[in-house]
């Protein structure tokens, strides 16, 4: 039935909000009543729509003016609506505690669809690129491009904007870059000479969105200038108080460390540690665990001989109990790859069905991955680190070692997984959710079991390391992690705490 429902709209270019999907579910007849809704509405075609609970609440009430101004509104939208126009339709949903100033920005979950058809896949890719594109055609070295169709062979200087198709050295080790926007294709070139253009075009990578400047010659561009869409130095807000950042703890393993947890517990409770460390405890505000919370079941070949706990739930269950002697903190959990979500990336919130017990803890909030939040006015971006993988992997100079290079990359090309089609799963869907639409204050990731910390133009950007110890996977590939040691944030200064 939830399937039906989420498809009806979704064909209809019409997404839903969680106030309107409970709604909807909870008429008599849930389907008959989403045709009526849709076709009442009369999207037009290629527009996409956000549907709140205020308007089906609208809609029951029989109040045709507050409807037929937003399908006015609509009509004149363009396909990929703004960032701004969507956050006027979707009504805003923020945690009530006079203890916390927590407020989730950005969460994918329940709004994340796909029917995994062609239509899908090219307005994925379409929003990825009308998105970065806005990006790039803000910054003044850019804004006066042209599409590539209109590219003469008499121009002098040629400014461009395109989604990277590939990327290859020729034989005299020059780089090619093959670049497409709505109007056609083209074929760049970087001089191996121009030696800093070429260390930059090392680390482009396939589908992601760049600027050119160059020159034409026959039916090449010379590059001159490589551009991303990047981002300006931020600038940083003042903290009161403290946020400590953990992942990867797979609750579960047999490797997972818990006397070093339990420290790890009994420190941000207040009972554990020196004078100064203590003192960095009381004023702990947030707790932000960035994916992998539990082990999971079958994720790897013959994962179960490495498990203590071999079902999920009783895995939740363990987690819940070890989370659950947290006092006065407010924690939000991501999933990541080990965890009960779709591997898919935007990964929706770690549904209730597995993690009864978690759910039932009145300090712990649930979001997607990625996910962007505000901790008392700190904007923070929560990404596991799946696509970390494809950047180590295929990137010079980039490894699972130095997790925090690859992060400045994600920042400037303003997305955190642009590598279609290799390790890392993407649904490909009418939206990219995985664009970064916003400048955070902090950057923080998990996944590679590594911590890291850069600051990079005003954001930190943090990765959280591990609770567990090496697996036989990671010796295998000569990893090594970095145990217990946790990062915080306190009062903005940058900290680590080891309980190993």
């Amino acid at each position: 039935m939830t399937d039906d429902i989420i498809l009806k709209f979704t064909d209809a270019g019409i997404l839903l909000n969680d106030g309107a999907y409970e709604r909807i579910k909870h008429q008599k007849n849930p389907l008959k009543f989403a045709e009526s809704l849709i076709k009442h509405l009369s999207v037009p075609e290629r527009n996409i729509f956000v549907l709140t609970g205020e308007l089906v609440d609208h809609y029951l009430g029989s109040s045709p003016s507050r409807l037929g101004h937003i399908k006015e509104k609509i009509s004149a939208e363009p396909y990929m609506m703004s960032k701004n126009s969507v956050e006027d339709l979707v009504e805003k949903e923020s945690i009530t505690d006079d203890r916390f100033n927590f407020q989730v920005i950005q969460d994918t979950s329940k709004k994340s669809y796909t029917c995994g058809e062609i239509k899908d896949f090219t307005a994925y890719f379409n929003s990825r690129y009308l998105k970065l594109k806005g990006f790039l055609s803000r910054r003044p070295d850019i804004k006066e491009h042209c599409p590539i169709k209109d590219v003469g062979r008499s121009d002098d200087v040629v400014k461009i904007i395109g989604m990277v198709n590939d990327i290859h050295n020729t034989k005299n080790n020059d780089k090619i870059v093959e670049i497409e926007d709505d109007s056609g294709d083209i074929t760049v070139m970087v001089h191996k000479n121009n030696h800093k253009l070429f260390e930059m075009s090392e680390r482009i990578v396939k589908d992601e969105v760049i600027g050119v400047i160059g020159s034409r010659k026959r039916n090449l561009v010379i590059a001159s200038e490589l551009i991303n869409p990047g981002i300006p130095r931020h600038d940083e807000n003042s903290m009161d108080f403290t946020t400590v950042f953990i992942s990867d703890t797979h609750v579960g393993s047999s490797t997972f460390l818990e006397p070093a947890f339990n420290k790890f517990i009994k420190w941000i409770n207040g009972n554990y540690g020196n004078e100064k460390q203590l003192k960095i405890a009381q004023d702990v505000k947030y707790l932000v665990i960035a994916g992998d919370l539990v082990d999971g079941i079958g994720v790897y070949p013959n994962q179960e001989k490495e498990l203590i706990i071999t079902d999920i739930y009783e895995q939740y269950e363990e987690a819940a109990r070890l989370i659950g002697e947290i006092d006065d903190i407010k924690i939000i959990i991501a999933p990541g790859n080990h965890d009960a979500s779709r591997l898919a990336e935007p990964q929706p919130s770690i549904p209730v069905d597995y993690a009864k017990d978690l759910f039932k803890l009145k300090n712990v909030e649930f979001v997607s991955n990625p996910a962007f939040v505000s901790l008392d006015g700190i904007k923070t971006l929560i990404y596991h680190g799946r696509s970390f993988d494809d950047f180590a992997m295929t990137v010079k100079g980039m490894s699972h070692q130095r997790s925090e290079l690859i992060m400045k990359e994600l920042l400037e090309k303003r997305h955190v997984a642009p590598i279609y089609g290799e390790r890392t799963p993407l649904a490909s869907e009418i939206e990219d959710h995985l664009v970064i639409e916003e400048i955070p204050d902090v950057f923080h990731c998990g996944h590679v079991h590594i911590n890291a910390y850069k600051k990079y133009k005003g954001v930190h950007l943090i990765n959280s390391g591990t609770f567990q110890s090496q697996t036989e996977f990671q010796k295998i590939y000569n990893i090594v992690p970095t145990c217990g040691e946790v990062p915080v944030l306190h009062h903005g200064s940058f900290k680590v705490l080891k309980f190993t």
